[in-house]
């Protein structure tokens, strides 16, 4: 942004004619909001005084005080006493202006020219909004108010202390913090009966960053993977992106049919914690039919460790707790428990693996930020993460049984998936049910829900399922906003 006395930007953006038709007057109010609309002065950065000005555009100063003024009653600007003019921060509230393109800029069809197809598929389900929702029944979001700010604090303080600066404040290359993968190994893992040298491990920035590296770098065009479906569209994108052919697998109340499994596969990737999006857990037998079926047909298996990072009645360990051929990839985030935005996740499999995950990292972005992974180290280490997840898991467990209660109470055409666990709910409605017209609907009413048929892989995508999530949504607005769901859906609450 232009810096007050920087006088080439300053005169670049305020262009006088002497020969334009308007007076000068009319002229730099033009320029000023221009420059307003266009985004190119910061609401804290100060204009040039009216002197200065003057000055730089050689007329005089009574001309700019009254252009100042004029711009003053009309709102583009604010005078502050002592400070001078500012922009007005209510205009920049606004939405921009569209930048007008040269004609240059217009004849080169970027489209043509990439190499991947990334603003081809299907886009995420971003709620900007959502944490104004009186209801938000989003997933994969937090609730500020079982987020844990004073410790959160405390480690990020502790992580910029002298001592603990001289320890990531270097460039890492292609390693990560080594206090981070102690407590990784030590405190999370074996949570789900896994155990691991620290050289089998890689941090990476959330889940999704593991899935690319890994699809980077190890599918290619016409490379099989089984995936389920309905599954992890993201992952499924990513996959596609690589240039994999994917064999959309079916799902049951035991989790992926393994028997639907191609045999000539190269790749299986599952969430067999809790499923996405159904939640369902993937049955013993399945899963040593998996298992098996994968050292038969020499197939590697990507393990997403999905909602599987909160406390569950009956813990399943991951399937990478039982292999022994190496040939399971565990994938694994802590978004689900500290924070989304933080983007931290890690990898689990053999070293030959890690060490070329690490080679191929090294060019992406070397490392993660070193100081978010010392504050998260210390978070672990100081046994934070262990008093959030009982929290959280007792939360989330009470707004499950809640938002179950209400959908038999007001929506009981709707089947919710009989499974525990997890940060959301899957739904079924009655057949001829328009998800996404219920979603916007439900939104005029200020309840947020997830239309189901983007997790579906085929051209005829079901329109009758939708995902609620809970983990962001207070446990008292859980049956109020399944009232005003259920208004939206056509129906007419019952009486309390």
């Amino acid at each position: 942004m232009p810096q007050r006395n920087d006088s080439a930007i300053w005169s670049g953006l305020f262009r006088i004619s002497a020969e334009s038709g308007q007076t000068l007057q009319a002229q730099i109010r033009q320029a000023i909001v221009a420059a307003i609309l266009d985004r190119q002065i910061a609401a804290s950065m100060p204009l040039p005084s009216c002197r200065i000005l003057a000055e730089k555009l050689g007329v005089a100063r009574g001309t700019v005080v009254l252009a100042f003024q004029q711009l003053v009653d009309q709102g583009f600007l604010v005078a502050r006493e002592r400070r001078g003019h500012f922009v007005n921060p209510e205009v920049l509230a606004t939405p921009a202006k569209p930048q007008q393109k040269s004609a240059e800029a217009n004849e080169i069809d970027w489209k043509a020219r990439r190499q991947i197809a990334a603003s081809d598929m299907p886009r995420p389900a971003k709620l900007d909004n959502w944490i104004k929702s009186s209801y938000p029944f989003v997933y994969g979001q937090f609730d500020p108010a079982l987020f844990p700010t004073a410790e959160w604090r405390e480690c990020n303080r502790m992580a910029l202390a002298v001592l603990e600066i001289r320890n990531w404040a270097a460039d890492m290359v292609d390693r990560d913090d080594p206090l981070l993968i102690e407590q990784i190994q030590a405190r999370l893992l074996p949570r789900r009966g896994i155990f691991a040298n620290p050289d089998e491990i890689i941090v990476t920035l959330g889940a999704q960053n593991a899935l690319y590296m890994l699809a980077s770098l190890l599918m290619s065009k016409g490379t099989k993977v089984a995936m389920e479906d309905p599954g992890y569209p993201d992952a499924r994108s990513i996959f596609r992106l690589a240039g994999a052919e994917l064999h959309p697998t079916p799902v049951d109340s035991e989790g992926i049919v393994t028997s639907a499994i191609p045999s000539d596969a190269g790749f299986v990737f599952v969430t067999p914690s809790h499923h996405c999006p159904t939640m369902v857990s993937l049955s013993p037998e399945r899963r040593q039919d998996l298992l098996a079926r994968a050292s038969r047909n020499n197939q590697i298996i990507i393990e997403d460790g999905y909602d599987s990072q909160l406390l569950d009645e009956a813990p399943q360990q991951a399937l990478k707790s039982v292999d022994r051929s190496g040939r399971v990839i565990y994938v694994g985030s802590m978004s689900k428990t500290l924070a989304p935005g933080l983007r931290l996740g890690y990898i689990v499999a053999s070293a030959d693996l890690i060490a070329e995950l690490r080679a191929l990292r090294r060019f992406m972005l070397r490392h993660p930020p070193a100081n978010n992974q010392r504050a998260v180290a210390l978070f672990l280490s100081l046994g934070h993460h262990e008093a959030l997840v009982r929290r959280l898991s007792a939360a989330f467990d009470e707004r499950r049984k809640r938002l179950v209660q209400a959908i038999d109470a007001f929506l009981p055409d709707w089947r919710p998936t009989d499974s525990a666990g997890g940060t959301s709910l899957w739904l079924e409605g009655p057949r001829g049910t328009d998800s996404r017209g219920l979603a916007e609907a439900a939104a005029s009413r200020s309840v947020l829900i997830e239309p189901g048929d983007r997790f579906f892989d085929h051209s005829d995508k079901p329109s009758r399922f939708m995902r609620l999530g809970f983990s962001s949504i207070a446990l008292q607005h859980i049956e109020p906003g399944i009232r005003e769901l259920a208004t939206a859906a056509g129906r007419r609450p019952a009486a309390a």
